[in-house]
């Protein structure tokens, strides 16, 4: 007798476009097309590979958000898009 409901098993996988996730894909690609663009096809093929090796060994394991939060507490704030960023001391007050 087969259910008539069907349960996913895995409700978390991220969205994979062949066999990479989509930040690992667009990390592979857009040196990759640099590479076409400058007519550096080599070079751009070594990058894209380094790129996509480098942020999967940055992930190992963890999800996408964890970069973020790196991205926020370790780069500058221009570089994050942020015009100030609030003092240590204030930033358990804003949330």
């Amino acid at each position: 007798m087969t259910d008539k409901y069907l349960i996913p098993q895995r409700l978390d996988d991220p969205e994979l476009i062949g066999l990479w996730t989509l930040d690992e894909f667009i990390a592979m690609v857009a040196p990759f097309v640099w590479g076409i663009l400058s007519q550096h096809i080599v070079i751009g093929i070594v990058f894209g590979f380094a790129s996509w090796w480098g942020l999967r060994r940055a992930k190992a394991g963890r999800a996408t958000s964890w970069l973020l939060h790196m991205a926020y507490w370790y780069l500058p704030a221009s570089f994050v898009g942020l015009r100030a960023t609030p003092p240590s001391f204030l930033r358990v007050m804003a949330g």
